[in-house]
């Protein structure tokens, strides 16, 4: 039984006491009386009938809703592998997905984190995907339900929260193109350990710097702001400074549970060319310059009613809109349906609520990506929405695949197990197809119909 945290005083509100919501939360939530019950305890059983076959060699059309056993709407099923494919033993599942093309050669590369291990997958033939080999966590530590990967040039950064003294994982990505047929344990290239455990690791690919998020256990956590590491030399990454926002965040540290960095290019000429950090601060969305790493600035805070907890979210292509998920609103029964917070950013300084886009569905949201106008959202339960967002305060359906064939679409699955459905999704290959991972299922590779043909 997952951790579970009890807040009185508001109907229904019943959270995982987990990283989902911070420690700190279920320590001490303002005003509230709290109830916290039980471990977390990964390698149960599926909740599904069984293990899932794999897929691959042709796609499966989307036909009538349907892509063979899974349901969907305008999106196909271009190939899946299951978790046991990706070098994971019975009860392990997927999280966090990334993806690098080798610059060199042109292949596609799926980097996906599991509850023990980072997996490698050659996506280039994208009906014939193949494992490559994985890289163990660090030793020592816990296996978990969060790893989570960027990438820098030809590195990957991974770190991994809940897991003890993980730090962050340098991994040499043109190791990949020693694979010759056989799975290869990758070691490590280097390991930075001024931290032990984070949530997240953002990057932006513009700039020679790592900003981890959600530090906690051991070294300069900074509040659980941005951990701030120059990666020039990724043999040596170094810390550079923090950044927290103490307006924000549960306990007022400042605390980003996940962020997006970007060079700026919006309309606010203050900042054009200026490295500007979204941060999802449990509690509002946190705007800041980062531009001077020794001086980083706090631009804004955008806030939004029946707050839960804010997750993560992304910038639409012309940096105007940004869209924010809250992962505890639906499981809490502040929203009806899976919803999606639209927020204009053209004043940095001023963000601004301009919609609420609620689905019928009752799943919660986890992470979004935006690629041409185009989001793809991993709702775990009811797996890959995508939504154009051409008109940037409406959000238009276009499509969905359902990655969980069994049970309801409702909340965030079964958190003890690790089955939530799909986690995340990377949809930035040229070939247009979407990586996505899905709890104690796999990795699936899907096509919108009629994009990026």
């Amino acid at each position: 039984m997952a951790n579970r945290v009890v807040q009185s005083g508001s109907p229904k509100l019943v959270f995982p006491c987990t990283q989902i919501l911070r420690a700190a939360v279920c320590r001490a939530a303002v005003g509230t009386a709290i109830l916290v019950v039980g471990p977390i305890t990964l390698g149960a059983a599926q909740d599904g009938p069984g293990d899932l076959e794999k897929i691959i060699g042709e796609t499966v059309p989307c036909v009538d809703g349907r892509a063979g056993i899974f349901e969907c709407g305008n999106v196909d099923l271009v190939s899946f592998l299951p978790v046991r494919d990706l070098g994971g033993s019975p009860g392990i599942g997927t999280n966090d997905v990334w993806g690098w093309t080798d610059e060199e050669n042109g292949r596609d590369y799926a980097i996906v984190g599991l509850h023990d291990r980072t997996s490698f997958v050659d996506v280039t033939d994208v009906h014939e995907p193949i494992w490559l080999g994985s890289l163990e966590r660090t030793d020592g530590t816990r296996r978990t339900l969060w790893r989570d990967i960027k990438v820098h040039g030809n590195f990957a950064y991974i770190v991994s929260d809940s897991s003890g003294r993980h730090g962050v994982q340098v991994f040499n990505l043109t190791e990949l193109r020693a694979f010759d047929g056989i799975p290869i344990k990758f070691e490590e290239f280097s390991r930075y350990d001024g931290i032990a455990s984070a949530h997240n690791i953002v990057i932006n690919k513009q700039h020679p710097f790592a900003y981890v998020v959600g530090a906690n256990g051991a070294g300069e956590t900074c509040g659980g702001g941005l951990h701030i590491l120059n990666i020039e030399d990724p043999r040596d990454p170094v810390f550079v400074g923090c950044f927290s926002d103490t307006r924000s965040g549960r306990a007022r540290t400042g605390y980003s549970h996940d962020a997006m960095c970007i060079t700026y290019r919006g309309p606010h000429g203050a900042y054009l060319g200026h490295e500007i950090c979204f941060g999802a601060n449990e509690t509002v969305l946190s705007i800041a310059d980062l531009t001077d790493k020794q001086a980083p600035v706090a631009i804004g805070l955008g806030e939004y009613p029946n707050t839960a907890y804010a997750h993560q979210g992304w910038i639409n292509d012309e940096h105007t809109y940004f869209y924010l998920n809250d992962e505890g609103d639906e499981v809490s029964g502040l929203s009806s349906g899976t919803r999606t917070l639209i927020f204009d950013v053209r004043k940095l300084d001023d963000p601004v609520l301009v919609g609420q886009y609620v689905t019928e569905s009752p799943a919660t949201d986890h992470n979004l990506y935006i690629r041409d106008n185009l989001m793809y959202q991993s709702n775990y339960r009811s797996g890959l929405r995508v939504y154009d967002v051409t008109d940037p305060a409406e959000l238009s359906p276009v499509g969905y695949f359902d990655t969980v064939p069994w049970g309801s679409n409702e909340g965030m699955g079964n958190l003890s197990t690790g089955a939530l459905g799909s986690w995340s999704n990377y949809p930035f290959f040229d070939s247009g197809v979407i990586v996505v991972t899905s709890g104690l299922e796999g990795l699936f590779l899907l096509k919108v119909q009629g994009v990026h043909e």
